[in-house]
């Protein structure tokens, strides 16, 4: 089978799934049943992208297409580019609202007769403004009434493709890259960051961006400042577009939260923390949270979007921008060894039933030939 892989401008989570998926669909080392052959899989999508979504292990081809991250003169040639892609695939599978619908437009331009499999998964709820949302709204239509099947990283995304009119909409699996087991004890990371001998560390991992409600992050930090009896460390590894907006802010109020920055290390991190926290608006399927339950860490996290679908009963939940309440979740959390233990055995017991590659590659393998039985 041909399939094409299409993304737009994220280097975040979608395009390690991407990557991901081109990887195991590419590879005979991944079959989705026995005896199953590889794909021949293309990837379309921005330059930078190139050394994400198509790794060296030549498992897929990349093709140059320009997909920006919001409405510009070169959609139409992205369009165009698309459409000669997409003449000689068997599946078209593409990625986020924008990707989604420019392949949609692309696709439906061609023959009906060399017409292929169109997929999207949507992986993101917008966050914004209302003419974000206008705009997003007339996205989706295009997406759910162009699409063959529309798959959603969360279960409120499933519901929104049904009732913006998809024939064929059910729950994409979004499994966290497996994670290297720490590197250096507990104390010695706690150490690197000036943290005090029975000071407290929390932390969390995030793209520094609207959707990762890094307002609460900050709220939440200083009414546990305020609460705890002892030094709080809030470290938050991870970089974007908000950073200066946020160290600002630190800076300003004295909060006791350290911006890392990008790391490479975050299992070391989540391994030396007391707690993870979680404050997004929205989530899919976060990868984060999926890599605090792998590595059996306490987890206090916001109900956002697909977030409980991950966790079940292994995270204490909190309601969304209720910045009290998670200052409240933490500190209880915190004083509290006894719960943590038992907050820590949940999340390795919760990561055992989380999906895997293989699953992946299984159900879009399904998908991809019309074996998924409708609203799965």
């Amino acid at each position: 089978m041909r399939v094409l892989q299409v993304l737009g401008s994220s280097a975040g989570g979608v395009a390690r799934h991407v990557a991901q998926v081109t990887s195991a669909l590419g590879s005979l080392g991944e079959p989705g049943e026995p005896g199953e052959a590889a794909d021949t899989v293309h990837v379309a999508g921005p330059a930078e992208l190139a050394a994400v979504v198509a790794p060296s292990d030549g498992a897929a081809v990349f093709h140059t297409t320009p997909i920006a991250d919001r409405p510009r003169l070169s959609d139409i040639q992205a369009v165009l580019r698309l459409r000669a892609l997409s003449a000689g695939a068997d599946v078209v599978h593409a990625h986020g609202l924008r990707a989604g619908a420019l392949a949609v437009l692309a696709v439906r331009t061609l023959p009906s007769r060399a017409r292929p499999r169109m997929v999207v998964t949507l992986h993101n709820l917008p966050v914004g403004g209302r003419a974000i949302r206008t705009v997003s709204a007339v996205l989706e239509r295009i997406v759910a009434r162009g699409a063959d099947v529309v798959l959603g990283v969360s279960g409120d995304l499933v519901v929104l493709a049904k009732a913006r009119g998809a024939r064929q909409a059910s729950r994409a699996l979004v499994p966290a890259p497996p994670l290297p087991q720490p590197s250096r004890d507990r104390a010695a990371v706690r150490g690197e960051l000036g943290l005090a001998e029975h000071g407290t560390l929390v932390v969390s991992v995030a793209r520094l961006a609207p959707q990762k409600g890094l307002g609460l992050l900050a709220d939440a930090a200083a009414l546990l400042h305020g609460r705890s009896g002892h030094g709080v460390l809030w470290a938050l590894a991870g970089d974007g577009p908000l950073r200066g907006e946020l160290q600002a802010r630190i800076d300003a109020e004295g909060l006791p939260v350290r911006l890392l920055g990008r790391r490479e290390d975050v299992a070391d991190l989540m391994a030396a923390a007391d707690v993870v926290a979680s404050t997004a608006v929205w989530e899919g399927q976060p990868i984060a949270v999926q890599e605090a339950l792998q590595l059996g860490c306490p987890l206090v996290a916001t109900d956002a979007g697909g977030t409980r679908e991950v966790t079940g009963d292994a995270a204490v939940l909190v309601p969304v921008g209720d910045a009290d309440a998670f200052a409240r979740a933490l500190s209880e959390v915190l004083a509290d060894p006894s719960r943590r233990e038992a907050l820590a055995a949940s999340s390795r017991a919760q990561a055992a039933t989380l999906p895997r590659v293989a699953d992946v590659v299984a159900q879009l393998r399904a998908v991809y030939s019309g074996r998924a039985a409708s609203g799965e």
